[in-house]
């Protein structure tokens, strides 16, 4: 079987990394067939990806009832799914992590955007996203605003994978 433009692009030193994430792209085995077809090597997530993958169809239903028994906040309530999904595609993206000595294989988990103005508060989510989840290869993307560049450094000094998001400007 000849190469994809993918691995092609992967040969010349480019990682490719995929911009959505669902459980039913999990279950059906479809990142897993990306990972090998495609060259995938990493993921990127946020809240309005996981917001359409949850209302899309019925992979989340059985978690979600589960989850609201115990759970009336909202936000935790998403924390709880989205871990999920992300510790899953971890997992499978593990041996990419491992080989490649931790230059990919990674997926990534976005603070709460509300807390883009908040120092403190985006480190204490960072950190707590990083113990929930609890696998190595987890960048937790923090926003690049003016509270959010403290809280960046501050996790790269407690040694956490962090992925900057939301570099741009007029």
């Amino acid at each position: 079987m000849s190469k994809s433009r993918l691995h092609q692009l992967a040969d010349f030193g480019q990682s490719v990394w995929i911009d959505f994430l669902s459980r039913d792209m999990l279950r059906s085995g479809k990142l897993e067939r990306m990972m090998r077809e495609d060259a995938v090597v990493g993921v990127t997530s946020n809240p309005t990806i996981f917001q359409k993958a949850i209302s899309s169809g019925d992979a989340y239903d059985e978690q979600l009832r589960e989850v609201v028994r115990e759970e009336r906040d909202p936000k935790e309530i998403f924390v709880r799914l989205a871990t999920k999904d992300v510790g899953d595609a971890l997992d499978l993206l593990r041996t990419v992590w491992d080989e490649g000595s931790g230059r990919d294989g990674y997926v990534s988990l976005e603070v709460d955007p509300n807390l883009a103005y908040d120092t403190e508060g985006t480190i204490d989510e960072a950190q707590r996203l990083h113990e929930l989840v609890d696998r190595p290869n987890l960048f937790v993307k923090i926003p690049a605003t003016k509270a959010g560049l403290p809280a960046i450094e501050e996790m790269i000094s407690r040694g956490r994978s962090i992925n900057v998001t939301l570099i741009f400007g007029l």
